[in-house]
């Protein structure tokens, strides 16, 4: 994923860094706010983890009640292994039906098989309807850059001017009038498609149904005026009750854009009955493995909670600072550090679990509680394990290891080393560069010790408060 090369380059990008700057803490606030609105907090985080462990641990269960009330109500359930499954799957479907013009809801699971080139390279036409992954398709396919803001790092003039680019209309500094602008584009490929295609925020076991979350309403036309609606998502997203859904989603928009509920919540189930107006008459879900699987077998299952809300991105200081196309692929920040390397092999994504500095600020918002810092560090572990780090770094950490287990030569180093860092801060006490960790220094200065260790302090204190203790009578 060449984390560190692309972080270096972000971080040097003045105009990513005006537009992070910009959106800097826009949903922590709001988060915070809209989680007072709840009875008790607490409570309902641990009811939906509850609800996303029930459902991982009897899986296979779900799974296969979500197909039969699936096909019950007339929609067929495909299976993909893998990503290039979800390319064949969605085509023979097209070519089945005719399918000349495609429009797609937001979906990151088809991100993950890069979806809209298959279509593209097959001759069809797709059109991304979520404003965010419609300026990313415009823009040459650029991949998003958050969980439910693909272009959040985009600056409002830089989509002012792509927009006069692509659709030839006179430049616009109104973000309602761009949204305007985009709905008008979109209107007639809404009305001419022959598919649509969607995520799925949940799909439901105990009604074979689809749950799409979206502020723009773009879902609900996507997938009821095409004749062919196909949902995409992965095998962890099965819920097992409608009951279960709305406990979730209570917490679901409030961690992501901090809204009590979502402008649209869409509950899709088969396909169009007779004499209804809307709906599709052909409805495909494939529910993809790609990966899901190893993870749940794993020692980081727990990271297959997840309910895509963005939330640990949104407080992550590493994120704010670097964002989401650092991280290489379709998951950023915080769940993209553990999903990335389990997904695409540790081998190919070994900084991700250490692009962290295990603050828990994302374990501690996370609304259905994934212990995410544990978990990376369960990755770190198995890359030094497959000694999948430099030489240098593998030295440096069994060299510190050796160190850490002889607790007095530890003390030695230990004094010797704050006495150095002291004489480096010079009369400003502050260190401006150090010889094996310029990573810290290149960007920022540390404050240098006062000379000796936590150890010595500690016991100066104390001699300290025993003198000053009155003595007692005899």
């Amino acid at each position: 994923m060449h984390f560190k090369a692309r972080a270096h380059e972000r971080l040097n990008d003045a105009q990513l860094q005006r537009n992070l700057a910009r959106i800097q803490g826009k949903f922590v606030q709001k988060r915070r706010e809209a989680l007072t609105e709840l009875d008790d907090v607490d409570a309902t985080r641990d009811a939906g983890r509850d609800i996303r462990q029930r459902a991982l641990d009897n899986l296979d269960v779900w799974l296969e009640m979500f197909e039969r009330n699936a096909a019950a109500r007339g929609a067929t359930v495909l299976w993909a292994e893998t990503p290039a499954d979800i390319n064949r799957l969605v085509l023979e479907i097209a070519f089945r039906h005719g399918v000349k013009s495609i429009i797609k809801s937001k979906s990151m699971v088809s991100e993950e098989s890069a979806l809209d080139h298959a279509i593209e390279a097959a001759g069809l036409t797709v059109v991304e309807t979520d404003l965010g992954e419609y300026i990313l398709q415009i823009n040459g396919y650029e991949p998003p850059s958050h969980i439910i803001g693909p272009a959040l790092h985009k600056s409002k003039e830089e989509v002012s001017e792509l927009f006069a680019r692509q659709h030839g209309t006179p430049r616009k500094d109104d973000i309602a009038a761009l949204c305007l602008e985009a709905r008008g584009v979109l209107r007639r490929h809404y009305l001419a498609a022959d598919m649509g295609i969607s995520g799925g925020n949940f799909f439901v076991a105990e009604t074979g149904s689809v749950v799409l979350v979206t502020n723009e309403g773009n879902a609900t036309l996507a997938t009821t005026l095409p004749k062919v609606h196909v949902a995409i998502s992965g095998i962890e997203k099965v819920v097992p009750t409608l009951e279960d859904v709305a406990t979730l989603m209570r917490l679901l928009p409030r961690s992501a854009t901090g809204q009590s509920i979502s402008n649209y919540v869409d509950v899709l189930s088969g396909t169009k009955g007779e004499g209804e107006f809307h709906g599709a008459e052909h409805m495909y879900f494939i529910v993809v493995d790609s990966g899901r699987t190893e993870v749940l077998a794993s020692e980081v299952r727990e990271a297959l909670r997840c309910i895509r809300c963005g939330a640990c991105m949104n407080h992550c200081p590493v994120y704010q600072n670097v964002g989401g196309h650092s991280y290489g692929w379709v998951y950023p920040g915080p769940i993209g550090a553990i999903l990335t390397p389990m997904y695409v092999g540790l081998d190919k994504a070994r900084d991700l679990p250490s692009a962290s500095t295990l603050c828990n600020q994302c374990g501690v918002v996370c609304p259905v509680r994934i212990p995410l810092p544990d978990l990376q560090r369960k990755l770190r572990e198995k890359a030094f394990e497959r000694r999948l780090g430099t030489p240098g770094e593998r030295f440096a950490l069994k060299a510190w290891s050796w160190l850490a287990r002889r607790p007095a030569l530890y003390g030695l180093a230990a004094r010797v080393g704050v006495r150095v860092l002291r004489i480096m801060g010079g009369r400003r006490r502050m260190i401006h560069r150090l010889p094996f960790g310029h990573g810290w220094t290149d960007g920022r200065d540390m404050p240098a010790p006062r000379g000796r260790t936590f150890r010595e302090l500690h016991r100066q204190r104390a001699r300290e408060a025993r003198a000053t203790q009155p003595v007692p009578p005899r």
